[in-house]
């Protein structure tokens, strides 16, 4: 039996992104995406960010060690910090959800000075240790910036895979603002983004 490596990657953080994607992709059967619809909670929602929050500990711990080999980064203030000034695109990296016609900013407060948690990130630390007083933070809005969150750092985590276009396949709900899209790459008959990362 011939099996073949394909010239297209996907690696394993890219993959649990894609999984966390598709799950919120099916969740918009139920939930229309849209601002009327942003304090909706469910158990579902707070699976959603549970598992997008458990994940950008894990990559962002990456990215730092990646930045510096014996990083001690183990929360989110450090990662701010270490992250946020070695990688100052984090902070502005913005992307959208074209078919529901909406931006996201999810690192914006990394870009300011002092460098601070994201609003969403405090949602998910009120639900993983409080969630008999914190439910309703369980929302989408949390998990919509949480997903999105965790799309910008895994393009940091690949970052050549990400500008050469060999991230595969392509996310199917979120998209990079123009100012991080470097075009299209096309191996065998897939398109892929091609990211710009140092905008």
């Amino acid at each position: 039996m011939g099996i073949e490596h394909a010239k297209s990657e996907s690696p394993i953080h890219w993959r649990y992104f894609l999984a966390l994607e598709e799950d919120l992709r099916q969740l918009a059967r139920y939930i229309e995406f849209a601002e009327d619809n942003f304090s909706t909670y469910s158990v579902e929602l707070a699976s959603l960010l549970l598992s997008a929050g458990s994940e950008i500990d894990v990559v962002a711990k990456q990215i730092c060690k990646r930045i510096k080999r014996d990083s001690k980064a183990n929360n989110i203030g450090h990662y701010a910090n270490q992250i946020g000034a070695a990688l100052p695109s984090v902070g502005k990296f913005k992307l959208s959800l074209p078919k529901y016609g909406l931006c996201l900013h999810p690192w914006k407060n990394w870009s300011s000075n002092p460098r601070k948690s994201p609003y969403w990130w405090k949602s998910y630390n009120n639900v993983k240790h409080q969630r008999h007083t914190h439910y309703k933070e369980a929302n989408l809005k949390n998990v919509l910036n949480a997903l999105g969150g965790l799309y910008v750092l895994v393009l940091y985590l690949y970052p050549e895979l990400a500008e050469q276009g060999r991230l595969s396949p392509n996310p199917s709900l979120f998209r990079p603002e123009a100012s991080f899209f470097n075009g299209i790459s096309c191996l065998d008959t897939e398109l892929l983004i091609k990211y710009e990362l140092r905008s």
